[in-house]
């Protein structure tokens, strides 16, 4: 099992679009080196920018991984990814979160 423990959530929202973040937390015993989160977006919702981790797509499937300089977390430790996305109709939230670890 993977040290790392995801959440993800929406801190803002307007039509057309939303604010969202994900944070890592090493629940581990030991240090990592790096991490990646990963999910579906349900709605067709789009990343359009992010700040603290670098993102891919493909098709509706989402790979956020750390920026380098919030990728090494101690015990108990959390690191932070937040990004814009546009959003038409429902915006539902992923049912399924994953994240690996380095």
């Amino acid at each position: 099992m993977s040290p790392g423990s995801p959440r993800y959530q929406i801190v803002n929202s307007w039509p057309g679009g939303f604010q969202g973040e994900v944070v890592v937390r090493n629940a581990g015993t030991g240090s990592i080196s790096g991490w990646t989160v990963g999910w579906t977006f349900p709605n067709g919702q789009q990343i359009t920018q992010i700040w603290g981790g670098t993102h891919t797509r493909t098709g509706a499937t989402v790979s956020v991984r750390d920026a380098g300089y919030n990728g090494v977390l101690a015990p108990g430790a959390t690191g932070t990814a937040g990004f814009l996305a546009s959003a038409t109709g429902a915006n539902s939230p992923p049912t399924t979160i994953t994240c690996t670890t380095r």
